[in-house]
């Protein structure tokens, strides 16, 4: 299982380019596998491309950019110059966001998503495969040569429910997760994706599934701190689709929390569940936890 910290904004970093790329650049020293950028305050693939300009091995990924707010050819153009910006080392990251973000922060329709999604990747995955696109509906009519040799690029989407979670593995590398806590992953959002792959002829997906993780002997603080940080979360409908099928009240009760005994059985099972990818969303109760966390994770 291959483990990545979110450098971006997701748990409360404050939306600062130099930050953003201090801690991406941490990730890779420390022998992490992936870093990635949330599309917060922050755009995510602009950052991508800062990120990978200052690093040379490591993996970075957006989790995830909305699509509502960009063409899918614009997509496809921005993905196409981050990937060569960070040298062949870029994955991007797309979703639907949020109905009240796009309704009531964008003025936009959010009506039937998932159809409008599978419509975007239609457009957008050929081009990220380096191929042309002709495509045309009631939402885009596009005609358009590949884009550059050598900037193919892999494609996630973030998936939780089932609809989501078929086109996933039909038409993309694999879903990113969050509020998904272990039976969720493992009798939902894994067979369920790996399914629609396997009817589609396409290889295994990609789980790159996101947690809070610490390591540290403080756990009723941490505890503490995860429900006050990550709060927000359980009152968005999608996510909190997820925890009530865990029967978790909030992100707090999935968090991953505790010392090296507490968490290395937690890990083992991710990893024997078909979880791919870890993405680490790093909080900390004193200094130091962080860095410690990301030590204990990639001497494992």
């Amino acid at each position: 299982m291959r483990v990545g910290l979110m450098v971006g904004e997701g748990s409360g970093a404050a939306p600062e380019l130099q930050g953003l790329i201090e801690r991406g650049r941490l990730a890779e020293r420390s022998g992490l596998d992936t870093a990635w950028i949330a599309n917060i305050a922050l755009d995510a693939m602009t950052a991508s491309a800062a990120l990978g300009a200052m690093t040379s091995r490591i993996e970075i990924g957006t989790a995830v950019v909305p699509t509502f707010t960009r063409h899918p050819v614009a997509m496809a153009q921005q993905a196409t110059s981050t990937q060569m910006a960070c040298s062949g080392r870029f994955s991007l990251g797309i979703g639907l966001a949020h109905k009240f973000m796009v309704e009531d922060m964008w003025g936009l329709s959010y009506e039937k998503p998932a159809q409008q999604m599978r419509v975007y990747l239609e457009i957008l995955q050929p081009l990220m495969q380096g191929e042309a696109v002709t495509h045309k509906n009631e939402q885009f009519d596009v005609k358009l040569t590949a884009m550059p040799k050598g900037t193919e690029t892999s494609l996630l989407i973030a998936a939780l429910g089932p609809m989501m979670l078929k086109l996933a593995g039909q038409l993309t590398a694999g879903t990113i997760t969050w509020a998904t806590g272990f039976e969720t992953l493992e009798n939902h959002t894994i067979p369920s994706i790996t399914l629609a792959a396997e009817q589609a002829g396409r290889p295994s997906p990609r789980i790159v599934a996101g947690f809070p993780v610490l390591l540290t002997k403080n756990k009723r603080e941490a505890f503490d701190l995860v429900t006050k940080v990550f709060a927000v979360y359980a009152g968005v409908p999608s996510y909190r689709a997820m925890l009530d099928r865990e029967g978790a009240g909030g992100i707090e009760d999935i968090a991953l929390i505790g010392d090296e005994a507490e968490l290395a059985p937690q890990l083992d099972r991710l990893e024997s569940i078909g979880v791919t990818d870890l993405l680490v969303m790093p909080f900390e109760t004193v200094p130091g936890e962080v860095e410690r966390t990301v030590e204990y994770l990639t001497g494992r």
